[in-house]
């Protein structure tokens, strides 16, 4: 049975183009035939960061309107069998995506896909609002920042009130918080909320923490997912989310700052 899954938040910058990109990966690495769909309709990003930028020919709202066919529009990633990408459109409005338009697209991807992953572009419009529309599951993605958290909080009530399962009264969507760009000694310095000050505000559960990382812009510059790094934490962490969403219990890393030893101290390490 198939599972959609909205990454979403209310602030932009925060991470839901990276999270997707690499939780997509994850996901299909781990022997899932996997779609992302990019609803950010005018400024798509995730062909860029997923490296199939010049491969693009037709898109989501080629599909919605007919005017493509979605194997036609379906990217298939090189690097993963299981992996897949459906473009959003640069020259369309946001307005271009229907109800039933994206409904017919998700149920032929159902038929074809385990997982369907959806970007979805920031704030509480048009675009964000056909993202979380017919998600099982949620994944808020935010930073440690108060403007950013109180954001998320406000797309926790959409999601619980204007989401499909929410109108027919199903069981409510699953929602999962990841916490990304935390910076432990920015936390101790009090520059910073705590994990335990985000958990305590938004109240749902943690499925992973992103540690502050170079590899995710160098991985994004690329047009390759920083879980593809494996040596990076913040590649790490991903792989660790990924896990947690397939079921797997793992501890959680990166909470705080690593303390070196007198050999790392001694030699700059």
């Amino acid at each position: 049975m198939s599972k959609i899954i909205v990454v979403t938040s209310g602030k932009g910058g925060v991470g839901k183009t990276t999270t997707s990109a690499s939780i997509a990966t994850g996901l299909a690495k781990s022997g899932h035939k996997t779609v992302v769909i990019d609803f950010d309709i005018g400024l798509r990003n995730l062909d860029l960061v997923m490296g199939c930028e010049r491969r693009v020919v037709y898109d989501f709202v080629n599909v919605v309107n007919g005017e493509a066919n979605l194997n036609q529009a379906l990217i298939k990633d090189k690097r993963c069998d299981n992996l897949y990408i459906l473009p959003a459109s640069q020259t369309r409005d946001k307005d271009a995506l229907t109800i039933e338009g994206v409904q017919s697209v998700l149920d032929q991807l159902k038929t074809q896909f385990e997982f369907i992953l959806c970007d979805s572009p920031a704030g509480i419009e048009h675009g964000a609002m056909m993202a979380l529309y017919f998600a099982d599951e949620a994944i808020v993605t935010t930073n440690p920042e108060v403007s950013s958290v109180r954001d998320s909080d406000r797309i926790l009530g959409m999601l619980q009130s204007r989401s499909l399962r929410a109108e027919q009264g199903l069981e409510p969507v699953k929602e999962h918080l990841l916490l990304c760009r935390y910076v432990p000694s920015r936390v101790d310095a009090g520059d910073m909320l705590s994990l335990e000050d985000v958990t305590e505000i938004l109240a749902i559960p943690l499925i992973g923490l992103i540690p502050e990382c170079g590899s995710v812009l160098k991985a994004s510059n690329g047009g390759t997912p920083v879980i593809l790094d494996e040596t990076s934490p913040a590649g790490q962490a991903y792989a660790d989310t990924v896990a947690r969403l397939l079921g797997e219990e793992r501890p959680l890393r990166f909470v705080s700052e690593e303390r070196k030893g007198w050999l790392k101290k001694l030699f700059g390490g």
